[in-house]
C-alpha cells in the first residue's frame, strides 16, 4: 500500500513541474579590467544620463543653500561686530567676580589688566560687584 501512495505523490509532483517554466539560475558575468576597464567606464560615462532633479529637489538644494549662507552670514557679522572695538554691556550674574568677567570677556589681557580696564571702564573704584549690575566691557 505505501508504494501505491508513493507512486501518487511522484506523480502529481511530476505534474506540478510540467506546467512550469524552469527558472532560470543567474549567470557569471566577465567584468573587464585595466585598459578594457577605463575605455568602459568612459562610454558609460558618455552614454549616461544628466542628473535631473525634481521640483522637491530643487526645493531642498535652495533651502539647504539658503541655510549655509545665512548661517555664515550670522558668523561673519558677529566677528565683525566683535572685532569693531566697541565696548558692549553685560549683567553680572549671581556668583561672577570681576576678575572672572574680566578673564572671560578679555581673554587677550592678563587677567589683573582686564580688571583695571573694566575698573576703569565703569568707574569703579574697587574690586567688588553686585548681581545685576550693568558693566561695560571696552572693546578691543
Amino acid at each position: 500500500m505505501s508504494a501505491i501512495v508513493l507512486e501518487a505523490v511522484r506523480q502529481s509532483r511530476a505534474e506540478e513541474h510540467v506546467g512550469l517554466q524552469p527558472t532560470r539560475r543567474p549567470r557569471l558575468v566577465l567584468v573587464p579590467t585595466g585598459a578594457e576597464a577605463v575605455r568602459a567606464a568612459s562610454v558609460a560615462r558618455a552614454n549616461a544620463q544628466p542628473m535631473r532633479l525634481t521640483r522637491f529637489g530643487r526645493l531642498v538644494v535652495t533651502l539647504l543653500v539658503a541655510t549655509v549662507v545665512s548661517v555664515l552670514g550670522v558668523g561673519l557679522a558677529g566677528q565683525l561686530a566683535s572685532a569693531t572695538g566697541e565696548p558692549r554691556t553685560i549683567t553680572v550674574q549671581s556668583g561672577q567676580t570681576l576678575s572672572g568677567i574680566a578673564a572671560r570677556e578679555l581673554p587677550e589681557l592678563g587677567i589683573a589688566e582686564g580688571v583695571v580696564e573694566l575698573q576703569l571702564a565703569n568707574s569703579l573704584s574697587t574690586t567688588a560687584i553686585h548681581t545685576g549690575q550693568q558693566l561695560v566691557v571696552p572693546g578691543r
